[in-house]
């Protein structure tokens, strides 16, 4: 028996799913929204409950035995016409696949057992956070707390970002950062900030000390309050005049020197 291929945007089913792009909605109906071929893998291999999974026919047959897998976990599996998906997806160019997943509790960092940690101000880029994210799993880091003011931690394009590492960390949101930083302090964990004008490199810090790394807003920064609570302050230097670097590239810096001194004990 073929099954129907569903090409209409008016599909109920269609429009649902397509409702979850909102921040709101997403809590309403206690769902994400998981886009490409890597994060369905990565959530099927951690047992994440997938929802609904539609995928094109030509997702299908490339990808035949996660296809497999999937079909005998997700409670609901719809075949897609190409335009449909990418009605549906985010992404400019989507890989055939788009799944929703059941919200599941995040699981929150433990301070007193932090040897590395990350700490993120207003951030705002998906992108960005989903980068942030895929380098921090990479590295061993072992939580990420985000201010209520970032980018949601569940929008689609992070999780994208994140190639489906966005499963494996820890992630918390607070309102009250500066009480996460003095708690990490509390347990002996250092806190470093990057300012542009710090004397300090940060290749001279001791990261073979517990860390938590505060990482700052796109445009703007870090804070002056969390600056001034910060144990350590460094700075990464730039030639040529350059105002600054990406934030996820000197996330991505600092975490690997953090990396690097951990493999010369």
């Amino acid at each position: 028996m073929t099954k129907t291929i569903l090409t209409s945007l008016k599909n109920p089913l269609i429009k649902e799913i397509r409702k979850l792009r909102r921040s709101k909605e997403r809590r309403k109906q206690n769902l994400l929204v998981l886009e490409g071929t890597n994060a369905i893998a990565t959530a099927e291999r951690l047992d994440y409950p997938l929802h609904i999974v539609l995928y094109t026919e030509k997702w299908q047959e490339s990808h035949r035995q996660l296809w497999q897998k999937i079909s005998v976990k997700a409670p609901k599996l719809e075949l897609v016409s190409p335009d449909l998906l990418s009605a549906i997806a985010t992404t400019v160019s989507p890989d055939g696949v788009v799944a929703t997943a059941v919200r599941q509790p995040a699981k929150t960092p433990q301070v007193s057992n932090t040897k590395l940690a990350l700490a993120v101000e207003r951030l705002q880029d998906p992108g960005n956070l989903g980068t942030i994210i895929r380098t921090a799993v990479a590295t061993g880091v072992d939580g990420l707390w985000l201010s209520q003011d970032s980018v949601d931690f569940d929008n689609p394009k992070v999780i994208r970002a994140s190639v489906g590492e966005w499963f494996r960390l820890p992630i918390a949101v607070t309102n009250d950062l500066a009480h996460i930083v003095r708690e990490h302090q509390q347990h002996q964990i250092q806190v470093i900030a990057t300012v542009p004008t710090a004397t300090k490199t940060y290749w001279e810090l001791d990261f073979q000390r517990p860390s938590l790394i505060l990482l700052g807003n796109e445009g703007a920064g870090l804070s002056p309050e969390l600056i001034a609570l910060a144990d350590e302050q460094v700075t990464i230097p730039v030639a040529n005049e350059v105002e600054s670097l990406n934030v996820a590239i000197a996330n991505s810096l600092l975490l690997y020197e953090a990396k690097r001194q951990s493999l010369t004990i």
